[in-house]
Parts: structure tokens; sequence; C-alpha cells
């Protein structure tokens, strides 16, 4: 996860020749229930050279993808950085830039082949596809995932469409169990050392019937890589005898605490609906970012809120919070 650290070294040369070399490192806290793995590092390093002395710094980013609509729920989108104001654990924090969708995607879809996807199962590859077709840039790379008994990469990350098409056109009957966690763990692995926004996109009733992984340790895979998850839930029901209910608290949770939507289609023409408030809403992302000078280095959960100040009834979408590096 791209987080919080200063890393400073300084190295002063002593008049007899010898050199002098003082390091500190930033220090370090942890949250909702950490992954076990350390967040991954997005650094940039600096060098001045003050006469004897040579400075380098490290730091590290944590990007936060916003959405922004107003009272009405129509996107704001002439914002500037001015206009935002960012607190870390109720903390003013400074934001270091703002950007906006010309920032690439970086994308894995969790398509569910599972037994329990039948009736729409047609529609819903079209819906992907015209997805694909729709979203995917020159800059963008989205990766295609088959989630049943197991998890599989079968398209690894490309910005080829023709290529995801013809992935999504080779899955056959939908058979097996449904490790959906497993899969989105492994997304989420797969995506932690991207450069870009990072989304998963999971197509699926969100049900899990043999995952090894539990929910609690997706969930802060998915927060330490930095990624945004968006659902589409298929194969629901009006009827709350037959609702899993379990299945969307879990896809409900995921979308917020990573700033991500839980889109549930009524209909098969729903879908392609689903499909692209997507693309939407990533079109009109902004993403700002903050370096994590101070932190404490102990893996802790740092909580995220972010106004739009100049705004008042604006609401802002964005990921809950992150990770800071164990050290």
């Amino acid at each position: 996860m791209g987080i919080a650290c200063l890393l400073l070294t300084q190295s002063v040369r002593s008049q007899s020749g010898r050199n002098v070399k003082k390091s500190s490192d930033a220090k370090a806290k942890q949250g909702p229930a950490p992954s076990r793995s350390a967040a991954p590092i997005r650094s940039t390093v600096s060098e001045q050279d003050l006469g004897d002395e040579i400075i380098k710094i490290a730091s590290r980013l944590v990007p936060i993808p916003a959405s922004v609509t107003d009272e009405a729920g129509r996107p704001l989108t002439n914002l500037g950085l001015q206009d935002f104001e960012l607190q870390i654990d109720g903390q003013v924090k400074p934001i270091s830039e703002l950007m906006r969708s010309e920032s690439p995607v970086r994308m894995a879809v969790l398509f569910d082949n599972s037994a329990s996807i039948t009736a729409t199962r047609e529609f819903e590859k079209r819906a992907a596809i015209r997805f694909f077709q729709r979203v995917i840039r020159p800059i963008d790379q989205a990766a295609l995932f088959s989630i049943s008994t197991t998890a599989e990469l079968v398209q690894p990350l490309t910005n080829d469409v023709e290529k995801l098409v013809r992935a999504i056109e080779s899955f056959g009957k939908p058979v097996g169990a449904t490790a959906l966690l497993d899969g989105l763990a492994q997304a989420a692995t797969y995506l932690r050392p991207q450069q870009g926004r990072r989304v998963i996109v999971i197509i699926s009733d969100g049900a899990d019937t043999i995952s090894d992984t539990s929910f609690e340790s997706a969930l802060s895979q998915v927060i330490a890589a930095d990624c945004q998850v968006y659902a589409v839930q298929t194969g629901g029901s009006d009827n709350p005898n037959l609702r899993d209910l379990v299945a969307e608290r879990r896809l409900q949770e995921l979308a917020e605490q990573t700033g991500g939507m839980v889109y549930v289609p009524s209909s098969t023409e729903d879908l392609d609906r689903a499909f692209a408030q997507i693309a939407a809403d990533l079109a009109q992302q902004y993403v700002l970012s903050y370096y994590a000078t101070d932190d404490p280095q102990d893996g802790r959960f740092r909580r995220i809120s972010l106004l739009v100040k100049t705004h008042p009834g604006a609401r802002v979408r964005t990921r809950r919070g992150y990770y800071s590096p164990k050290g």
C-alpha cells in the first residue's frame, strides 16, 4: 500500500576524511484487521547536496481517490486542491497534489463462474464485454480472474480489449463452488505493485462457499493494496427469504471501506447501466496525494476524512483509511 513513512539519512563528511552517518526512521500504527504482509511502498526519492551535507528523503504516498457530488447527486467536476480538507485521525493534513481521471487505471475484474450464477449468464458476459470496450483507454490495463472452486487469472493485465473479450467469451458453463474471497485476496496481491489507480470489479452474487481466506483478511489485503472495490451483485431477489444477507453485507463493506460502490441490477437490462455507472465514476474521479511523513511505524489503521470545505452540501465518497507500515 502506498503509505506513510519518512526515511531521512544524513551523510556528513568530517575534516579528517572519515564519514559520519546518521539515520532516523519514521515511527510507526494499526487498524481494522491488518494483513500479515507488510504494506507496499510507493516512494519518491529526492537528493539535495548542501555543501558537505547530502540529504536523501524517501516519502511514501497514500493515494486517495474521491467521487464528489452535490446535494442532488450530480458530480462536482470543477474542484481544485484548495477546495478539499483532508484529516487523518482527526488531524488536518496537507494534500500535495490533485489529479483527475487522466491518471491510469489498473483493474482486476473478478467474474463469477461458479454454479450459483446461471440465469443471467450470457447477458453478464455481453455486459462485461461492453464495459471493457467503454472503459479501457490506451493508458489503462485490466486483468480478468475466473472465480469458481478456485480463483484463476485467465488474462493478465493488458490494454488490448480484444484479448479481454476473447477471455470472457471462452468461459464455459458455470460449474463448481465459489472461492470469491480467495480471488479477492489474489487480485489485491496482483495489483499491489502496479502504479496508478487500482480497482477491483466483482461480478458475482457475492456468496462464498469454499475460500480459505477469511473476509477480514481479504478486506485488509484490499485496503493495504490501495484498491477500490466496485461490485455488480447479480442473481439477487426481491424475496428476503431468497437473499444472501451475509453476501450483501460483505460486498457493501468492501465498497464502503475502499470508496467504491455496489450495484444491484433488478433486471438483465440493468446490468449495462451498472457497468456504465462504474465507468462514469472512474471518469469523474479526483485522486488526491497525501505524503504521510510523520506516521509511526506501528502497522495501525489511520482513518481518513475528506471534506469539500467550499461546498458544505457536497457528498464525498472515498476510502475509510489506510495502514501505516510496520517498522
